[in-house]
């Protein structure tokens, strides 16, 4: 449970990182935390329950892999976790009078999902709805994937009838089985995003925003799933809880980003710490 950087990483606080990383095919078991999802392992979809066990990342599931598999498995484990981002430069912001300094435990590594495709349908599905309907449409995905997360080519060739009667997305289906065919087709790359250069956050912003669906608010929550914290992921939960901490009645998004903008390129990964040291106990 070490970082690129050699600085230490919370198992406990990674799988709490965001509210889309419990929802399905994922779920939340423990104490001790236990983090399960079903993936695709090449042709085959199984069960994976990953925990912290003496310091260490164990994935651990009861189908009997390939070496192969076994190899693919520890690939998407290590990219959900991030464990090759180097936080370090993060933490060294963080004094012992930072009222972030806590995070230097190892909290700030923010859940990512096997795919970007699933990292972008899931934050549409968060857009403008409550948190239960969220959760009902990624059901509903879940579901169509025969337990895991669907693939592009699923969704594209999943009728319109099926997003509005049986998920009950409302407009965000056709964003859906929008970027679904764009994806299915290779005319839109979503998985290059992750290689795209450490200073070419303008650009991943651009190519986000322009994806149906996808707005400032759901532009800077990917981009926190792609380990890019410049943005502040500023919402209808963000806002409040921002303002409920601060005791202030209101705050422009403009005073938001000045009060966080001394961390820089970690903006918008402290204002989110900001938020959610709350949600499990020290």
């Amino acid at each position: 449970m070490r970082g690129g950087g050699g600085e230490p990483v919370s198992f406990a606080r990674t799988i709490r990182s965001h509210g889309c990383a419990t929802l399905p095919p994922a779920r939340i078991e423990g104490p001790p935390p236990v983090y399960r999802r079903h993936l695709r392992v090449g042709a085959r979809i199984v069960e994976v329950a990953m925990r912290e066990r003496a310091g260490r990342l164990v994935a651990q599931t009861e189908t009997r892999l390939r070496s192969s598999e076994v190899e693919r498995l520890s690939e998407l484990v290590a990219r959900m976790f991030r464990l090759s981002d180097d936080l370090s430069p993060f933490y060294a912001l963080l004094g012992r009078d930072d009222p972030l300094h806590w995070a230097t435990q190892g909290a700030g590594r923010i859940l990512a999902s096997p795919s970007v495709f699933e990292d972008v349908i899931k934050t549409i599905c968060t857009t403008n709805c409550t948190w239960s309907a969220t959760q009902r449409m990624t059901a509903a995905l879940t579901e169509l994937g025969g337990g895991a997360f669907p693939e592009p080519q699923t969704l594209a060739s999943t009728p319109p009838s099926w997003y509005a009667g049986v998920a009950r997305m409302g407009y965000r289906g056709a964003y859906v089985r929008s970027i679904a065919k764009l994806v299915a087709s290779g005319a839109l790359d979503l998985e290059a995003l992750r290689d795209a250069g450490p200073t070419a956050d303008d650009e991943v912003e651009r190519s986000l925003l322009e994806l149906p669906g996808i707005g400032p608010y759901a532009a800077a929550h990917v981009m926190l799933l792609l380990g890019r914290y410049g943005r502040l992921v500023l919402d209808s939960w963000t806002r409040p809880k921002y303002l409920r901490l601060t005791g202030r009645r209101r705050a422009a998004d403009s005073s938001m980003r000045r009060a966080f903008a001394r961390y820089g390129p970690y903006a918008g990964l402290a204002f989110w710490l900001f938020l959610t040291r709350d949600w499990i106990e020290e």
